[in-house]
């Protein structure tokens, strides 16, 4: 018995070691999120050639409302181009998007792999010149001058970028609470960083790079995880990934349970994957002092805000119960969580509807945590998450 209580204490201890390092890495990025507000780069005179690649698996309900957007840029016409790689979608789908003037290209066979998609983008572009490319998703809306913000950006010196993903929909409960995970991500991992003189991270889609840095990198991306894959690359050679706060790609939310699930089962597999292969760097990036690297393999031993919040909570009741004085230090570091989380959601995301959705977050724990045991070979395939209607 003695032993049983000893080991319960270690392990307590263990716990709480870890959700120190992992809340106060959240609380001081959200801080340096509000410190200040990152300004927009000087306009440029130079209009760069621009390769706007959309990847779109079965996204036949969203696909013209992104090209649509896309099409109204405030940018010379003949300095980008739009090449949608249409992955499994209807052929008068395709008909439609290639009456429009679109650049099409149509996949054999149906992979739903991004990383697949973007692969035979650049291999169907081929020696044609280009200075940037930016990768979309089939859901996203852009405003007219996001490719001018990006073009000021690389002009000014930039090699990679991750522009502001936001909401687009607001209409159920799971995507109120998606929209409210990725500002929270905006802040914590994006623009806190930056504010601290480190690399961005990257979202999967309202991406930039520079071109021939691109071409050269994304056939060598294996996993469904090819952000953070893409991230590894960057970091290695060391090039930051700047963020425009100010630039808005607006994103189509998960709407239902089922499809937040597989959803989230993904990207916690692309986590653990690309943990996995960073560690393999660690030693590397210690011993040549690459601070970004370092910093991105500790940011990717931090499970999933809404995981970490239900596991200090569960432990603070259960040691409330148990054993109070040990409790006292759990309920800290939930506070500090709480508080971290909180300061990191947008005003205009504090409103009634986001208040009744909270009703939904123990669920997504009991989803998030069921998913922690069942990303055995996920990071390998691709679950598409459905948009539209």
């Amino acid at each position: 018995m003695a032993t049983f209580i000893t080991v319960l204490r270690i392990t307590e201890l263990l716990l709480f070691v870890y959700s120190l390092f992992a809340v106060g890495y959240l609380m001081i990025f959200a801080l340096m999120a509000l410190v200040k507000t990152i300004k927009a780069y000087p306009p440029a005179i130079l209009f760069n050639k621009i390769a706007v690649i959309i990847p779109a698996y079965k996204e036949d309900n969203v696909i013209y409302d992104s090209v649509s957007s896309i099409k109204k840029q405030d940018y010379p016409v003949e300095d980008y181009s739009v090449i949608i790689v249409s992955d499994g979608m209807k052929p008068e789908t395709n008909l439609r998007l290639h009456s429009e003037g679109i650049e099409l290209l149509v996949l054999d066979k149906p992979s739903g792999s991004k990383a697949n998609a973007m692969a035979a983008a650049v291999k169907y572009l081929g020696e044609r010149k280009f200075d940037i490319a930016i990768v979309l998703d089939a859901d996203n809306v852009v405003s007219e001058g996001f490719l001018k913000d990006i073009n000021d950006a690389f002009c000014s010196g930039a090699r990679a970028i991750q522009t502001h993903r936001t909401a687009k929909n607001l209409n159920t409960d799971i995507a109120v609470l998606d929209a409210i995970s990725e500002e929270i991500n905006n802040s914590i991992f994006r623009k806190g960083q930056v504010n601290l003189g480190l690399s961005s991270a990257l979202a999967g889609s309202g991406m930039a790079f520079d071109y021939s840095w691109f071409i050269e990198h994304i056939p060598l991306l294996k996993t469904a995880g090819e952000d953070k894959e893409l991230e590894i690359m960057l970091l290695k050679e060391r090039i930051p990934v700047r963020y425009l706060d100010y630039s808005p790609v607006y994103d189509e939310k998960t709407q239902k349970v089922n499809a937040f699930y597989g959803q989230r089962r993904r990207w916690i597999a692309a986590q653990f994957g690309s943990l996995k292969a960073g560690l393999k760097e660690l030693p590397h990036a210690i011993r040549s002092l690459n601070i970004d690297l370092i910093n991105k393999i500790l940011q990717w031993t931090i499970l999933p805000r809404v995981i970490l919040l239900g596991l200090t909570g569960v432990i603070s009741v259960t040691l409330s119960v148990v054993q109070l004085k040990l409790s006292l230090k759990w309920w800290i570091i939930l506070s500090v969580l709480a508080t971290a989380l909180i300061i990191s959601v947008p005003g205009n995301l504090w409103n009634k509807r986001s208040f009744a959705a909270m009703r939904r977050v123990p669920l997504v724990f009991l989803l998030m945590f069921i998913n922690l045991f069942r990303t055995k070979g996920v990071n390998r395939k691709y679950i598409h998450t459905q948009k539209g209607a």
